[in-house]
């Protein structure tokens, strides 16, 4: 069923002053005053020199705007049409494809997907046996490699998308193979997409650019988005910049991503709105762009996922909400849908460093919408004399922990050990060969890690004696419990 492009809405009192003079930080040292960036500088901090906002009010979009110019050197404004690489996001619009053949019955959600696949099929592993299905492909649990893919300058060859597959030149990936057992756990493979790219277009009989733009982007409206490269003499474009806000990828100026489903769409934040506002109202009601039942499904974690069929979950209640970010080598995107009430945003940046961006913009968007979602969190000042120096040390993952309370965190330390070390200012938590997530104190002994856009919980437990006893890390429902090494 198509869907009828979301209504507008009134703009929302004190949206464009939060731009203006709104943007913050989510973590704050108490007493220090939050700083009320507008987006302009903070664009200008970042090294981004465009970028493009959506908000959805209640199924309608509210805001839609460009800020900024969409090439540095050869200044033209971002506007709300403007094409933008989306990274990842293309991930949740290519699940609204899939389950749009879910709904017409044409692809079951647990049944084997090699069924469905021809002239190519997922590699056997007896060691890791089991089928593979899209429930498993889209939640990121089929235990699929190939995390993500690397971006091709201009004029570089593009791969098919067997040799995609295959790992097979000119494709810089390595050929897809299990490394976990099916439905184990979480693994995020860009290379599983990219099999439900391959399902896709066998049990469609299209390819994947038009069976997407039937099933989506057309129903939708969105008339400016596309999985393939922007058309020639389309003059707005956000063009690709790196950390610095440097040009690059001249002098076409931009790269291209040939994994369509995993990495490869192009487009607005208007166009991206409609999407949202298309989610949100399947989830909200029946006779929408999915069917409610299969909108509930997507929106519901796949334990011991982060993820749902395609988006990531997050929050509760009425602060439930979708979301999913992008990043290819220039551009950074993020979306969210907020389920309880019809909300959402859409930010799209053509800067490498666009992502430290959105937090700050979230931020702004929410003390507007919804002051309560995303609170300022007043961190405390490290004491080096006090009790949490000695915090510090080794910890071991307890295995008495039921795996299922494990979750999601499972994957993120898989090694089954931290190192907590002092930092400037502060401690500093250390998990396999990753870099250093700084702890920030909230309490005593509670700390929490910022890993956008969620806060990670880490509460050092003290006995009767004073001594640190264990560590518990928690992100949602998942935990882990720590015991200090030296304890063992």
């Amino acid at each position: 069923m198509a869907a009828d492009p979301p209504a507008v809405a009134a703009p929302v009192a004190g949206l464009q002053q939060a731009l203006d003079r709104g943007l913050r930080p989510r973590l704050l040292v108490e007493g220090e005053a939050p700083p009320r960036w507008s987006l302009q500088e903070r664009m200008a901090h970042y090294g981004v020199p465009g970028v493009a906002i959506a908000v959805i009010r209640d199924g309608h979009v509210a805001h839609v705007a460009g800020y900024g110019v969409r090439d540095r050197e050869a200044p033209g404004a971002v506007g709300a049409d403007t094409l933008f690489s989306v990274g990842s996001v293309s991930k949740v619009v290519a699940a609204a494809t899939a389950l749009r053949l879910v709904a017409q019955d044409r692809i079951e959600l647990d049944r084997d997907i090699d069924a469905y696949l021809d002239g190519w099929q997922v590699p056997p592993d007896p060691d890791r046996p089991g089928a593979i299905t899209l429930r498993m492909l889209l939640s990121h649990t089929a235990g699929l490699n190939v995390h993500g893919f690397q971006d091709y300058l201009p004029g570089e060859p593009l791969p098919t998308l067997l040799q995609t597959l295959r790992g097979e030149s000119p494709a810089k990936n390595e050929a897809l193979r299990r490394v976990a057992a099916p439905g184990a756990g979480m693994r995020y493979s860009g290379g599983g997409i990219t099999v439900v790219q391959k399902a896709i277009e066998d049990v469609s009989g299209q390819p994947f650019e038009r069976a997407a733009r039937d099933a989506v982007l057309a129903p939708l409206g969105m008339t400016r988005s596309r999985f393939a490269d922007p058309p020639g003499g389309d003059g707005d474009v956000a063009m690709a910049h790196d950390a610095l806000g440097a040009p690059v990828a001249r002098p076409r100026g931009w790269q291209s991503f040939p994994e369509l489903a995993a990495s490869g769409l192009w487009t607005s934040a208007r166009d991206l709105a409609a999407f949202v506002a298309a989610l949100n109202g399947s989830y909200r009601r029946d006779g929408g762009f999915l069917p409610q039942a299969i909108a509930r499904d997507m929106m519901t974690e796949v334990e011991p996922s982060l993820h749902g069929l395609g988006p990531r979950l997050g929050g509760s209640g009425a602060s439930r909400y979708f979301h999913h970010g992008g990043a290819n080598d220039s551009y950074r995107a993020w979306i969210e849908g907020h389920l309880g009430t019809g909300d959402g945003l859409v930010i799209l940046t053509n800067g490498q460093r666009g992502h430290a961006l959105f937090e700050e913009i979230r931020a702004a968007v929410w003390d507007v919408l919804d002051p309560t979602f995303l609170p300022l969190l007043r961190t405390q000042p490290f004491d080096p004399d006090g009790p949490e120096a000695g915090f510090a040390g080794d910890y071991v993952l307890d295995p008495g922990l039921p795996e299922d309370l494990r979750g999601n965190l499972a994957r993120f330390f898989e090694r089954g050990e931290v190192r907590v070390r002092p930092r400037e200012g502060g401690l500093a938590l250390y998990a396999g060969d990753g870099e250093p997530l700084a702890l920030e104190a909230i309490d005593p002994g509670h700390y929490v890690v910022l890993v956008a856009p969620d806060l990670v919980h880490a509460r050092f437990l003290r006995d009767a004696h004073g001594r640190v006893h264990a560590l518990l890390v928690e992100r949602g429902t998942s935990r882990l419990y720590f015991r200090p090494a030296a304890a063992r």
